[in-house]
């Protein structure tokens, strides 16, 4: 029997990969109370793609896999919101939803396999100065980056977060168990001799 685990589903329109950096304003009540608990309890929540629906919506059809989140920094912001930022950790697929009274959507998951570090193949090695120069113009968040430069797993999913694709791409590379493969994908995206999306 597959180990199941009952989270918080934060739905957005944005797709989480793991180790990428996702900047939240918390106002809906069920996300405070949410945010609330988890920084209580160092819990963690998940970030799904919304398919159907709105950020806001109370029902929403999501993608079947996302990405769970760990708060490690928070702010109140400029308009009295709360600020967080947030790094995505273990993928996993959602087998059941639900929804509280409150209107916060939880979900039974499996976590998907953690790949472990994955050298990165010597025909990727070209694409290292381009992500060190996107991850140095960060602005202060670049200090909850955790670069792994050597780690093919670390690397495509950077790049598939900072590259301007859809979000339908995004989420197939998400839902991607090969890390060679994904920049396979990628690496023709990318102009290394200028470090840009290549036309």
């Amino acid at each position: 029997m597959r180990a199941t685990h009952d989270i918080a589903l934060f739905p957005l329109g944005t797709v989480l990969f793991p180790g990428g950096l996702l900047p939240l304003r918390i106002f809906e009540p069920r996300y405070v109370d949410m945010i609330s608990r988890c920084m209580r309890q160092d819990e963690l929540f998940g970030v799904v793609q919304i398919y159907q629906g709105t950020e806001t919506s109370s029902t929403v059809h999501t993608a079947p896999i996302g990405t769970c989140a760990r708060i490690v920094d928070f702010e109140t912001l400029a308009d009295g919101l709360l600020g967080l930022l947030c790094r995505g950790e273990r993928r996993f697929r959602i087998l059941s939803a639900t929804r509280e009274d409150d209107g916060l959507n939880r979900a039974a998951v499996e976590w998907l396999p953690e790949a472990p570090a994955t050298p990165l193949d010597a025909a990727f090695t070209a694409l290292l100065p381009v992500l060190r120069r996107v991850i140095a113009e960060l602005d202060s968040v670049a200090r909850f980056v955790e670069p792994r430069y050597d780690d093919a797993n670390w690397v495509s999913f950077r790049l598939a977060e900072y590259l301007p694709l859809d979000l339908s791409a995004q989420q197939r590379l998400l839902e991607m168990d090969d890390a060679n493969a994904r920049l396979r994908l990628l690496a023709p995206l990318i102009d290394t001799s200028r470090g840009t999306r290549s036309k």
